[in-house]
């Protein structure tokens, strides 16, 4: 099924959506890598005030290339980061800010998974190499946050306009992509085990 969503993304709307999904995003997102995952934790350790922006939001694994020209930021190239290094700092964020979907590459762990079944949230899947293409899909910068953590580890706020496609690989209902071709390929392998065995 395709899907256009705009943000902020009803909980209604996250619960509809199942695995295999596609979907197009229009709204607010807003960009947190390693660096920005960790201040966020720490910073709700000992109860400082995180960007606004957190709350609600669509996170986007992604550490954008920008330029400044004429006293403005311009995006270069946006693709999506390998998520699984956010994997033991996620299901924390998910939890506190309300996080309604996260968009990456690549999947994350059970922990995270669990956090997207409890406070329901969703990972959607956004093909790797596309970083040059998507920034057509960016349509401005709103906003940047923790900007001393680097331009790459920064918080970026862009607005875009359907942004995507982006699979839903893990749902809120435990639904997990990336478990079911795990499975397959295992199934395959035993199968291909026990074809050469006969020989």
């Amino acid at each position: 099924m395709i899907t256009h969503l705009s943000t902020p993304v009803s909980k209604e709307e996250i619960i509809k959506l199942k695995v295999g999904d596609m979907v197009y995003l229009s709204g607010k997102i807003i960009t947190a890598r390693d660096r920005a995952h960790m201040r966020a934790k720490e910073y709700i350790r000992i109860d400082k005030k995180v960007p606004n922006e957190f709350e609600n939001s669509v996170v986007y694994h992604c550490g954008p290339i920008v330029k400044k020209k004429n006293g403005n930021w311009k995006v270069i190239s946006a693709g999506p980061t390998t998520s699984y290094r956010m994997e033991s700092l996620e299901h924390e964020l998910i939890q506190r800010f309300g996080i309604k979907m996260i968009i990456g590459k690549g999947g994350m762990g059970e922990k995270t998974a669990k956090a997207l079944k409890e406070f329901k949230s969703v990972y959607c899947s956004f093909t790797g190499g596309t970083g040059a293409y998507v920034t057509q899909n960016i349509k401005k910068i709103l906003n940047v946050e923790w900007l001393d953590l680097g331009t790459p580890e920064a918080v970026w706020i862009f607005e875009v306009l359907d942004f995507g496609p982006l699979v839903v690989s893990m749902d809120s209902h435990g639904g997990n992509l990336y478990n079911e071709v795990n499975k397959k390929v295992i199934q395959n392998y035993q199968m291909i085990l026990e074809s050469t065995n006969k020989y």
